[in-house]
């Protein structure tokens, strides 16, 4: 049958050529951009979803996650619009096939092949992380490989930004997305982050190592149990002599915890390259096979244009939309309707066979059966009604068994045993019970009606905060902000001189950085003080320079105050130094003075003419004076040289004329 689209030109600039594939939400068909002469390939929303707000805001969400991406390794979107009732985006035309494709062509990859498709893949997951995006939707049908070899990532369908608290959340109570490569925390609380496009990352290296996704079931609800109470099994248990660095791999990368998988995409990618370096893996092309229909065309959607039954693996439960749709293929979504309580219709409107009345003429041993047939009907009545009044009796009745102290798994297996619905799981943490304890329900133990939720509330384990190690060498007050906001401990602060920390910085805590403490612990900020105070030295008797070099030594500046005089220091030399060694240690890095002899004190001499030679010799002695006496008749001192008030230096001789 001819697609009716198939002719039209989107607002005139699109003219759809060929129809590529078509998704349960979508079509993708091969175009002409009339105004660049291009092909292109264009992405039409479904029509019964056109109205719906909530899909066409999906829709634009892609237009506008992939437009704000520039990288050779995901697939660029150039327009977005509608036109003619279709809600349509425009976006790059890729050459080859599917990952998915190539998994179905081939059932396996070696080591090196599926490293050289999942390094390409993860430099394009890392540029959205980078700017902010979650992917939410990885998988092999994401994942384009050219003819060139070139791989992308495509369909950012479900990619949102990540907000304030680094996760995206779905609303409306519908969880959309591709069950097999679900993450525990999107199932679980419909939240995502870069570690959640990890997980699925992950998972797609093992289904590439394996040739099929590590969890399988009947019903996506089946396999999301899995997910969720299950690690993923080592991929050398299904392809004996895989290497144990990527068995390790892909169980960091798949770690229920979201704590324990690489950050994001780009530290995956760093991770990937250490494993290669480790194995002394060389780097090998992309493995792009041969198309079966010749050179195609490779689409950014999820399915094949004319799927075969292979195309899906048994274990992969395709794409699912709890709450309100359903999957019926590995990457094709389609509505589910919601099917309610309703009386039992008859076929055609009529009476069901065996219940109507013989009619004359009948034939006997048509009669008999009719008979047999009733008595059937009879007993399986009386059967009915005496199984219904059991259940309304006791039946309907079990025991919830006890669960405190179980194994969170073992507790939902022994609820699941008595008839009973777990509702998990309320996470609290505890000082009493290890992580993953189930510590109350409710109900608890006693009498409950077959199918009734039981609350399980489930130990953490013991609530800790660590004081990261990087605070240490910080701001005192930068430190205390940033504790504030993130540890909810106690803080004191206490100040130590510390010669090697800058005062102000915190030199460490205690308890020391990187332990592990409780709510309201107390922990105490030790910050420097600065270099401890240092004693200064006696430099007296030394010269100027070699006192100056051995002050400097210890962190003091020197200031040369002015020369002093000194009898018991000789010219040139340091007198004095202040502060002293008298006056206790002196701030580090604070300002000594010296002070250098320019000679013995200068006295001044006494006038001792006119008194006796004894009492001006006593005179000159006093003032620090040496007498040098000439004497003739008489003893008076007539003259005196110096003469009376000059300054002369300390032990100056003075001569002294004595006569009548």
């Amino acid at each position: 049958m001819t697609d009716p689209v198939v002719g039209l030109v989107l607002e005139g600039r699109y003219r759809l050529e060929e129809r590529l594939a078509r998704g349960g939400m979508s079509t993708v068909y091969a175009a002409t951009d009339l105004r660049l002469h291009k092909t292109v390939a264009v992405k039409v929303m479904a029509e019964h979803l056109a109205h719906d707000p909530t899909f066409v805001d999906r829709f634009t969400r892609e237009a506008r996650a992939a437009a704000m991406l520039s990288h050779p390794n995901v697939v660029g979107v150039s327009d977005q619009g509608s036109d003619q009732g279709l809600v349509f985006l425009v976006m790059e035309l890729v050459r080859g096939r599917t990952l998915r494709d190539l998994l179905t062509a081939r059932g396996r990859l070696t080591v090196a092949e599926a490293f050289a498709v999942l390094e390409p893949t993860l430099s394009g997951l890392t540029a959205a992380h980078r700017a902010g995006i979650v992917h939410r939707d990885i998988k092999p049908e994401n994942v384009l490989i050219g003819v060139d070899g070139v791989v992308k990532v495509a369909d950012f369908g479900l990619a949102r930004a990540v907000v304030g608290t680094g996760q995206t959340s779905q609303t409306g109570g519908v969880l959309i997305g591709t069950v097999a490569y679900l993450s525990p925390e999107q199932l679980e609380r419909g939240r995502a982050d870069a570690r959640s496009d990890i997980y699925a990352a992950g998972i797609v290296l093992y289904e590439m190592l394996t040739g099929h996704p590590p969890f399988g079931g009947d019903t996506p609800l089946a396999v999301a149990y899995q997910h969720v109470h299950h690690d993923v099994p080592a991929p050398s248990a299904e392809v004996p002599g895989l290497p144990w660095a990527v068995d390790e791999l892909v169980a960091r990368t798949t770690r229920r915890d979201p704590a324990g998988r690489p950050l994001d995409a780009g530290a995956f990618l760093a991770e990937l390259g250490h494993v290669r370096k480790d194995l002394g893996i060389e780097p090998v092309p992309v493995p792009t096979g041969r198309s079966t229909a010749g050179p195609g065309t490779l689409r950014p959607t999820n399915r094949p244009t004319r799927p075969r039954p292979h195309d899906r693996h048994p274990s992969d439960p395709g794409t699912a939309v709890f709450g309100s749709q359903r999957t019926d293929r590995a990457g094709r979504t389609s509505m589910l309707p919601t099917v309610g309580p309703g009386a039992t219709m008859n076929v055609n409107g009529r009476r069901p066979a065996g219940l109507e009345r013989p009619r004359p003429g009948v034939p006997q041993h048509i009669r008999r059966r009719r008979a047999r047939f009733a008595v059937a009907i009879v007993a399986l009545l009386a059967i009915t009604i005496g199984a219904v009044g059991w259940w309304l009796g006791s039946g309907r009745w079990t025991q919830i068994p006890q669960l405190v102290g179980q194994d969170q798994a073992a507790a939902i297996d022994l609820l699941q045993g008595a008839g009973l619905d777990p509702d998990c799981c309320e996470e609290v943490w505890s000082e009493e019970f290890p992580a993953g304890v189930v510590m109350s329900t409710e109900p608890g133990v006693g009498e409950a009606i077959r199918g009734t939720d039981v609350r399980l509330v489930v130990s953490q384990g013991p609530e800790r905060f660590i004081v990261p190690t990087e605070l240490v060498g910080k701001p005192y007050d930068e430190v205390v902000a940033q504790l504030q906001e993130s540890v909810p401990v106690q803080l004191t602060r206490d100040d130590e001189y510390d010669d090697s920390v800058a005062a102000g910085l915190v030199v460490g805590f205690v308890p020391a950085a990187g332990t592990e403490l409780r709510r309201d612990q107390v922990v105490t900020v030790v910050v420097s003080a600065g270099h401890a105070p240092v004693p200064v030295p006696d430099v007296t008797g030394q010269s100027p320079e070699q006192a100056q070099a051995n002050l400097e030594a210890l962190g003091f500046t020197v200031a040369r105050g002015e020369d002093g005089r000194s009898a018991a220091v000789d010219t040139g030399e340091v007198m004095s130094v202040s502060p002293g060694p008298a006056d206790g240690p002196a701030p580090y890095g604070s300002e000594v003075t010296v002070v250098v002899s320019a000679g013995v004190p200068l006295v001044t001499v006494p006038d001792v003419t006119g008194m006796k030679e004894d009492e001006a010799t006593a005179a000159l002695q006093a003032a620090g004076l040496t007498v040098d006496a000439t004497k003739f008749f008489g003893n008076k001192v007539r003259q005196q040289q110096p003469a009376a008030g000059e300054s002369v230096e300390q032990g100056t001789a003075v001569k002294i004329l004595v006569a009548f």
